[in-house]
């Protein structure tokens, strides 16, 4: 048996959560802006920054709880930079090896005057200096309640850059119909963008196929709706789509009723390739290893069946 392999199981068995950092994990599903080092934060900031103790109820009740704890504090180019650091630092010390994180497109010219390669310096000096280890996935991030035209002109500086290993949408998944951004997609797939969006998060099983078959998408954000109908999962099983669960995050806005019934137990027993991941860590104390160990502590998925999951998010795709 590979070394890794049994001190990932053993660490779990034995609860373990410093031996659960010492192996590598990816982090397909991290905004970075809520995703980084508390105790980071706290020592450049003087903010400390508490997580969420019971669960919300919606959206709105997370975006008030940010705007209580973490206001604008951070809202200007450097505060953007040392978001970025602490999202290294963390990932660092989770034993994270492949993180996907990136800017939404609107922080181009509010933080990076405009400029795609001050940009994407900001992420891979941060990326050279704290963790060049880790391989990094650049992603260009959109809100789903942004007008389309206004996300069209924002993107026209992102294509034909490079730097960027894929396009994700998110916000309020009712903002708009999913079928509005499939010429920004379209155009993404020629770009060569892996194609990633947020949905089946609020939403119903039939919305996660449908945003797959419209925006031909390689992995949705989330996804746990498509536990609900067996149809959409043989779907995205023979189709192949990988669903980035966050499960604590699913928990803490009431998307699940406790961590032990998470649809992500169903949805791998059945065929679908899931990783695990860790969504917003300020907000839900959700690094990489916590959620591993949380998921074995209540029962959801045993310790095999975790490490299979590990493993699966670090194959080449």
């Amino acid at each position: 048996m590979n070394v890794v392999l049994m001190e990932f199981v053993d660490a779990l068995i034995q609860e373990n959560l410093e031996a659960i950092r010492r192996c590598p994990k990816s982090d397909l599903h991290n905004h970075f802006v809520l995703g980084g080092s508390r105790h980071f934060l706290r020592e450049y900031s003087g903010r400390d920054i508490l997580p969420i103790k019971h669960p919300l109820h919606s959206m709105d009740e997370m975006h008030a709880w940010n705007s209580k704890n973490i206001g604008t504090i951070f809202e200007t180019p450097e505060g953007r930079r040392m978001l970025i650091q602490a999202t290294f630092l963390q990932a660092k010390d989770d034993g994270v090896t492949i993180l996907e994180i990136g800017e939404d497109v609107w922080g181009l010219g509010e933080f990076f005057n405009g400029s795609i390669e001050e940009l994407v310096d900001a992420f891979e000096t941060a990326h050279q200096e704290i963790a060049p280890d880790i391989e990094l996935r650049l992603q260009i991030g959109m809100s789903r309640h942004c007008d389309i035209a206004y996300l069209e002109n924002c993107l026209s500086h992102f294509w034909g850059c490079k730097a960027f290993y894929s396009i994700d949408l998110y916000g309020d998944e009712l903002a708009q119909p999913i079928e509005n951004f499939k010429a920004i997609y379209r155009r993404a797939k020629s770009e060569g963008l892996r194609l990633k969006a947020h949905v089946g998060e609020w939403g119903k099983a039939e919305d996660v196929r449908r945003a797959v078959e419209c925006l031909e998408l390689d992995e949705v954000q989330h996804g746990i709706s498509a536990a609900e109908d067996p149809s959409v999962i043989r779907f995205l099983r023979d189709n192949h789509i990988r669903l980035n669960i966050t499960p604590s995050s699913n928990y803490l806005l009431g998307r699940v009723t406790d961590l032990k019934n998470h649809p992500i137990a169903e949805l791998y027993r059945n065929g679908i390739d899931v990783t695990i991941n860790s969504d917003d860590v300020l907000i839900f104390d959700s690094d990489v290893s916590k959620e591993y160990l949380r998921l074995y502590q209540c029962g959801c998925l045993n310790a095999d069946e975790l490490d299979d999951i590990r493993k699966s998010g670090l194959k080449p795709v």
